[in-house]
């Protein structure tokens, strides 16, 4: 299966998706179908053990394309964005992201949402969606989970980045590694589980998210609707997300 803005991997189990649109990898449509076709193309793959979510070039991903925000294409973006971690969750498999540079925005919701994350010392985290006018769908689903309320609110209302080490000591990161030995870190840390069974690692994890009363499901539509029905029918979420594409200042209305 060739795509244009991927690229895929199937080896002993573990599947691995590598973002590839230089030089920021920002998600559009376009590349967000394409990692849904090739989620959805492993649902019928037996032996899968492990989803490894990693990128090419100088940044993780910067997040999703600012003007597939706008007007009527808003709706598909959200729709298209929220399938890739539906999917995630349809392949039950443990997924593990590899960060080496920003991961940002919807790139930091990908990163994150793996159930397991290794970062380079020179990654960095952030949700800057708050300083144009939206807020993090992902992001406001997950993060309270993993890191608790009172600094799950701090990030997604400030819009605060922070390093790899910091989210290391937030719960965010399993470990830090420096760039050099990035690859074989990562061949180390993926081997801990091609060797494992396939059915009982998927198992497990379900069993982990029922321990925690987890629907999320249940919870994104509660965010999509809050995201789409109200959020983008705001003065200011199109103020915030048009002053980004006019490298202007936003002049919030505050209504």
């Amino acid at each position: 299966m060739a795509f244009k803005h991927i690229q895929t991997e199937l080896k002993d189990g573990v599947a691995t998706l590598t973002l590839n649109r230089a030089p920021l990898n920002w998600l559009n449509i376009e590349m967000m179908e394409e990692i849904n076709s090739y989620l959805s193309s492993l649902k019928s793959e037996k032996g899968l053990k492990l989803l490894v979510v990693q990128a090419a070039g100088k940044a993780y991903s910067v997040g999703v394309e600012v003007a597939d925000h706008l007007g009527d294409l808003a709706t598909k973006m959200i729709q298209t964005f929220h399938q890739m971690f539906r999917r995630m969750d349809a392949l039950k498999v443990p997924s593990l992201a590899v960060v080496n540079g920003a991961a940002l925005g919807g790139g930091c919701e990908l990163a994150l949402y793996c159930d397991m994350v290794l970062a380079t010392e020179k990654a960095k985290f952030g949700q800057p969606e708050i300083q144009v006018g939206v807020f993090p769908p992902i992001a406001a689903l997950v993060f309270p989970r993993i890191i608790g309320r009172k600094k799950a609110m701090e990030l997604i209302l400030a819009g605060d980045t922070i390093s790899a080490q910091e989210a290391y000591g937030l719960g965010l990161v399993n470990k830090v590694i420096p760039e050099a030995s990035l690859s074989q870190e990562v061949e180390a840390f993926v081997g801990k589980f091609s060797k494992l069974s396939g059915v009982v690692l998927k198992l497990t994890k379900e069993a982990a998210l029922a321990g925690l009363n987890d629907d999320m499901d249940h919870g994104l539509e509660a965010i999509e609707k809050i995201y789409l029905d109200k959020l983008m029918k705001t003065h200011d979420a199109m103020e915030g997300l048009k002053a980004f594409l006019e490298k202007r200042k936003p002049t919030w209305k505050d209504n």
